[in-house]
């Protein structure tokens, strides 16, 4: 950069250094002839050269050309008569011969046409610049002679190699200053990009465009104005945003007005792990601000389905209960077993019997209960597996018989309404444990009728109090102790908030609390807590 910064300066300079000498030459050149040839025309007007050439007092001639030729700084003046033929010279040798003896110009412009004319000669007196015009008698304009007035060619170039001394002068000096800047800005645009080479350059951007494309997050990258600058594969699967439409030099808020990006680029402050809603879907959202300095130039957001992250989580979270759940049924089982072996030994068959029917009875209850009120499979598996869930911790878990489920309507993300109603469970259960022991009971009620949709679950817990009712649907927040707590009744809220849903917490009379959620089936913006 530097050479070729320096040598687009030199050539830059060169040629505008040679045309400014060029030009002032040409200029000075022009100006001497034309000053010349004014000399040569107002000699040629005065009355005493046109009475002297009338009568060719060649004297008075001579004594008057070298008087004006001293007063006007020129080298010479001639003054010849109608046939060209000397009459004042400034070498009285050369008096009375042709001027075509000098420069070989007969002055044929001045004697035949009239015309006064620049010409540039060698001569007796050296090179020089001439100015000749014709000698006119006024009113016959009878032409009766001519006038050359010259200036040395030798003081025209000593004015312009002084001129030019000063011109190449200030050329080597723009060029000194564009190598010096050819420098500084070489050296500033290197530094800006971390001292990398081109080819570098090129490479890190091929390895960053790979990186962007096998990230499985979404991500998406604004400038400082708003306008996205970078987008991965992965965003546009993610967000579903059409393929064949780039979005790269579009303001962010066209694409994802709920993006929060903008905000991030005012506070400056990075985002980490949160839960927001894009195009519909639910999201945990990273967002970063990029700096330069203390000047904030952008802002990167990575983004992920939480569904994804829900899926692993649940994933192994009924693996683990799926293991709780055989281990505790096959010591209850044993022993259940060993039981009616022994009464079949003693011969107590009926007492087995009734032992075994009781122990079908309750699932069959159940089952049927399910079956009956609530078709969809999603919402039946995850009560079962609550109920299930209830009996390992030594509690019951109570579905109101009038329950109903039927109509639910088919935007509904399952997943997540079983999320819901799944954590408002286990935290029931897990008050009841803590507080009651075991042979405590949760109650769940449900119901689709009119517009909403209403699931009522109901603890033996030791209550909340009302300062807290509110505050413990913040992240992190939870009556209970140790890690990993406090993220259930969030996740409620924000499905609420985005669904146009609402919950109620309440205390009963007869100890514990209620949690009632309604759902809209036709989804509105803004759920209330």
């Amino acid at each position: 950069m530097i050479v070729t910064l320096g040598l687009l300066g030199a050539l830059q300079t060169v040629l505008i250094g040679g045309f400014a000498g060029y030009y002032l030459s040409e200029s000075l050149y022009d100006e001497i002839g034309q000053r010349a040839m004014k000399v040569a025309q107002t000699v040629a007007a005065t009355p005493a050269v046109i009475n002297g050439v009338r009568n060719r007092d060649i004297p008075a001639l001579n004594r008057l050309a070298g008087r004006l030729a001293e007063t006007n700084d020129a080298l010479f003046i001639v003054i010849g008569d109608h046939q060209a033929i000397r009459l004042a010279h400034p070498d009285p040798a050369r008096i009375g011969f042709s001027m075509g003896d000098d420069d070989g110009d007969y002055g044929r412009k001045a004697l035949v046409e009239g015309n006064a004319y620049v010409a540039r000669a060698e001569g007796s007196l050296g090179e020089s610049m001439r100015g000749k015009a014709p000698i006119v008698v006024p009113g016959t304009g009878e032409i009766i002679g001519i006038v050359s007035v010259g200036y040395s060619l030798e003081q025209v170039e000593a004015t312009i190699r002084r001129y030019n001394f000063v011109l190449y002068g200030v050329v080597g000096l723009m060029l000194l200053v564009s190598v010096i800047a050819a420098i500084v800005i070489a050296g500033r645009f290197k530094r800006a990009i971390f001292g990398l080479e081109p080819e570098e350059i090129a490479r890190l951007f091929q390895e960053r465009d790979a990186t962007l494309q096998s990230v499985r997050e979404g991500i998406i990258a604004v400038n400082r104005d708003g306008v996205i600058t970078t987008v991965n594969r992965a965003a546009y699967e993610t967000l579903d945003l059409p393929s064949d439409q780039p979005v790269t030099g579009r303001p962010i808020s066209e694409i994802l007005p709920e993006n929060g990006l903008i905000s991030a680029l005012t506070s400056g402050e990075p985002d980490f792990d949160q839960e927001i809603w894009l195009r519909g879907r639910q999201m945990i959202v990273n967002r970063l601000p990029v700096r330069r300095g203390d000047t904030i130039i952008g802002v990167v957001a990575s983004f992920r389905l939480r569904d994804e992250l829900d899926q692993v989580s649940r994933q192994l979270t009924r693996i683990q209960q799926y293991a709780d759940t055989l281990r505790s049924q096959t010591h209850e089982y044993s022993n259940k077993l060993h039981t009616i072996a022994g009464l079949i030994q003693i011969g107590a068959n009926q007492e087995a019997l009734a032992l075994i029917g009781s122990e079908v009875s309750d699932h069959q209850t159940l089952l049927h209960l399910l079956l009956e009120a609530v078709p969809d499979p999603v919402i039946a598996g995850c009560l079962l597996g609550k109920y299930n869930r209830a009996r390992e911790m030594g509690l019951s878990l109570e579905i109101d018989p009038d329950s109903q489920m039927r109509d639910l309507p088919e935007m509904l993300p399952r997943e997540q309404l079983v999320g819901v109603v799944g954590n408002l469970i286990d935290n029931a259960l897990e008050a009841t444990r803590l507080h009651t022991g075991a042979g405590g009971r949760v109650q769940l009620s449900m119901t689709d009728l009119g517009e909403e949709l209403i699931f009522e679950v109901q603890d033996q817990g030791p209550g909340i109090p009302e300062k807290e009712r509110q505050r413990i649907f913040k992240k992190g927040v939870s009556t209970k102790e140790g890690e990993a707590r406090g993220y259930g009744l969030h996740l409620v809220r924000q499905f609420l908030r985005h669904w146009g849903g609402s919950v109620t917490v309440e205390n009963v009379p007869e100890g514990g609390s209620r949690f009632t959620l309604y759902l809209p089936k036709a989804p509105k913006k803004g759920g209330q807590l």
